[in-house]
């Protein structure tokens, strides 16, 4: 293998993946290329040579130095097409895909249609990559979701009120349910568990009537709006909310100190399967031990133990 190509989505961690790769593959005399803008780069023909010097000084950077996008255009057979052109075109040995669910798929689907060597690196704030505890970006977002939690709650104490708070996570609710555990909330609501908004309102009343001034909620995207809860909580309770969507500050940030690491580690990791012969599969990292998963087993909805956190929160609070 002489040639691969590095083609990501962003989050934090994914510049010390990039900068992994491009020098563990130099070390083997491999020639690298970075794709820019994601699957639309692939279809364009966006490509930038990357070496040892180009991705000096990117490891505290959050993002992606070879930028994104959702491509509408990559769910398209004639796209996938023009993406495997294009690897053929500049010849392109492997690639290797820095993303989530939606990168990964597309990996898989060059790996298996196209026959093209692809090797998956986890990377999502969801962290919903099945067979992987920790993907990149997700131990970053959920430190500066809990951050921006400690500040509110300076606020909600001091003018006594309830606090929505709305945190990402359209289909999985990994960053509320941590943020909520770690952030002493009282209450959560995620995409995967019924709530009971009656008996939640029923809590914050009775609590208030026991002389309980501040109550913090926190709301995953997927679940519900910020807004709209406040204003049910409002209506039965008669207190007052405030609403604090915390957004795309989630996606950025300088990445801790365990993305930087596991960036490292999994950058390192994808080269070396991708050279030993690999392909469509994902990297991951546990107790001090490099494995691969089925990329076909990784893009499957993975399953949290939702009500464990649960349990606990309401045991804690």
């Amino acid at each position: 293998m002489k040639k691969i190509a590095i083609l990501t989505r962003d989050c934090a961690g994914v510049n010390a993946a990039i900068r992994s790769v491009v020098r563990t593959a130099s070390k083997h005399g491999m020639e690298v290329v970075g794709i820019i803008r994601g699957y639309d780069g692939l279809i364009d023909g966006e490509l930038t040579p990357l070496d040892h010097r180009s991705v000096s000084g990117i490891i505290n950077k959050g993002g992606t130095i070879l930028k994104t996008s959702r491509s509408k255009r990559f769910y398209e057979e004639s796209g996938q097409e023009q993406a495997s052109k294009t690897i053929h075109e500049n010849n392109i040995d492997g690639l290797i895909v820095i993303g989530g669910n939606g990168s990964l798929t597309g990996a898989h689907i060059l790996a298996t249609k196209y026959h093209i060597p692809v090797v998956g690196i986890p990377a999502t704030i969801d962290n919903d990559v099945t067979g992987v505890d920790l993907a990149l970006g997700a131990d970053t977002a959920v430190n500066v979701a809990l951050d921006a939690l400690d500040k509110i709650r300076d606020t909600a104490t001091s003018l006594e009120r309830i606090f929505i708070v709305e945190v990402m996570g359209r289909c999985c609710g990994y960053i509320a349910l941590n943020v909520a555990l770690a952030g002493g909330c009282e209450e959560v609501l995620v995409p995967e568990k019924d709530s009971n908004l009656d008996e939640m309102c029923r809590e914050i009343q009775e609590g208030n009537e026991k002389g309980k001034v501040s109550w913090i909620v926190i709301v995953a995207e997927g679940k519900a709006k910020g807004s709209d809860i406040a204003e049910i909580i409002t209506n039965k309770t008669g207190l007052e909310t405030r609403v604090a969507v915390l957004g795309h500050i989630q996606r950025g940030g300088r990445p801790t100190a365990i993305d930087r690491l596991l960036g490292a580690r999994l950058g390192n990791h994808a080269v070396n399967v991708l050279k030993d012969g690999l392909t469509d599969h994902c990297v991951g990292f546990k107790d001090g031990k490099y494995f691969t998963v089925p990329l076909s087993e990784s893009i499957q909805p993975k399953e949290i133990d939702v009500d464990g956190y649960y349990r606990l929160i309401k045991i804690l609070t």
